[in-house]
């Protein structure tokens, strides 16, 4: 049997203005464990701010999201423009502040939100293809917003209340689920997980993202 081939989208590179780096190397790393070939992507244009991780602060320079991608890729990253579903069996978005910033503006809108169009493009092409979406922490919300109105998708982002209602504001339905757990959307083929939403801790990080991986693998048939 071919080797999947996953479409990874990152958002920059640190968790408050970027892809929130354990769960964006746990993707990867149990992507490779399941024997899948993948291909990191991420938007190709400015953040929407640049946050000091020590001090929890905007620091005031700018930076290009797809260039701190390229860090956590090693440098094997591709603007999100090239993606085309019709090349790669699935698509993973892990989460980070840098989903809710740099692809859709939800930091700073909550549910009156835009999406990045190249994102929005991307997610429907696999909709429509019936390749397998999975969503991490946050990205849960980026996937409500493209899908959310027209196709109703089962999601978690783990148990916060007001983040939930939010979900479901963009059309999308919420389930409750504990951090080392997944929730599977088998009409849509979508499977999400709440990470940092919930984690305290990296291992519990991981685990949701493992069975993430395997079960997005699962549904590629």
């Amino acid at each position: 049997m071919a080797s999947k081939r996953v479409a990874v989208v990152l958002t920059g590179c640190g968790f408050l203005d970027g892809a929130e780096i354990h769960e964006a190397v746990s993707t990867l790393l149990a992507l490779d464990q399941a024997g899948a070939s993948y291909q990191v992507f991420a938007p190709d244009k400015p953040q929407m701010h640049v946050v000091d991780h020590v001090r929890g602060e905007p620091s005031g320079e700018q930076r290009n999201v797809l260039t701190e991608s390229a860090r956590i890729a090693r440098g094997h990253v591709k603007p999100l423009a090239l993606l085309k579903m019709t090349e790669f069996d699935a698509v993973v978005l892990p989460g980070g502040y840098g989903a809710a910033k740099n692809l859709i503006d939800y930091a700073v809108k909550g549910a009156a939100c835009g999406i990045d169009p190249e994102m929005d493009r991307v997610l429907k092409e696999a909709h429509a293809a019936r390749k397998p979406i999975g969503a991490i922490c946050i990205a849960p919300m980026v996937v409500a917003r493209s899908l959310g109105a027209d196709h109703h998708p089962l999601l978690t982002i783990g148990t916060d209340p007001a983040t939930a209602r939010d979900i479901e504001k963009l059309g999308g339905r919420h389930q409750n689920a504990p951090v080392r757990e997944i929730v599977v959307d088998e009409a849509n083929r979508i499977v999400s997980t709440p990470a940092y939403m919930c984690a305290q801790r990296i291992d519990e990080v991981w685990d949701g993202i493992s069975k993430l991986v395997r079960k997005v693998i699962d549904l590629c048939g």
